[in-house]
């Protein structure tokens, strides 16, 4: 027997011109899970919301939004408790890496990374229990991340899906959806995305 293998190339999604952006839209209410949906619903409990914060304690399902988004711009805070990790799939494909556990990993799979392609520059702090923002864009395959204002990440193409991803489908709108399958508590307040019109 022999195997034959087949593949597609990763569109380019190239936009024509500069994005318009529409009215920012809260992705989380502080109050309830309105809006989130989870990819394997007996393993949910990890997640709950807790002053104002949704937050993670341990291992389990990914939560993920029940609106699909194609270009945008995302502002997410996070808290990462020590020896923890999770990360923000953007349109569930790429992600940017949320951690205090990963010192013994290459740069591109630490805090502020694309997880396995791009690392951030400079390298973001991995201080733990501290507020810190994300305010991340994408167009097409272009990511650009700025931590606590600062750009680590600058109009960077990414060139392919991250292992964890919800689908391989890249020219599809798709979901944000925050990492629950590692170890720890990581909480996360003011979700706000952008969308292109």
């Amino acid at each position: 027997a022999s195997w034959q293998w087949a593949g597609r190339r990763a569109p380019s999604l190239a936009r024509k011109g500069a994005p318009r952006w529409g009215e920012p839209i809260p992705l989380f209410g502080g109050k309830d899970l309105t809006g989130w949906t989870f990819t394997d619903p007996t393993q949910a409990g990890i997640w709950g919301v807790e002053d104002g914060a949704l937050i993670k304690h341990g291992r389990g399902s990914e939560i993920v939004t029940t609106s699909r988004f194609q270009d945008f711009k995302l502002h997410i805070e996070f808290n990462c408790g020590p020896m923890a990790n999770s990360g923000v799939y953007l349109r569930g494909r790429y992600e940017v890496q949320i951690e205090t556990n990963a010192a013994q990993e290459s740069p591109n799979r630490r805090m502020g990374a694309v997880y396995g392609f791009i690392a951030p520059e400079p390298a973001v702090p991995r201080t733990p229990d501290v507020w810190q923002s994300y305010d991340i864009t994408l167009v097409g395959r272009t990511v650009t991340v700025v931590h606590n204002g600062q750009t680590v990440i600058d109009r960077q193409e990414v060139p392919g899906i991250t292992g964890g991803a919800i689908d391989s489908n890249e020219g599809s709108p798709g979901p944000i959806y925050l990492q629950g399958t590692e170890d720890g508590r990581v909480a996360f307040r003011n979700i706000v995305i952008t969308p292109a019109q």
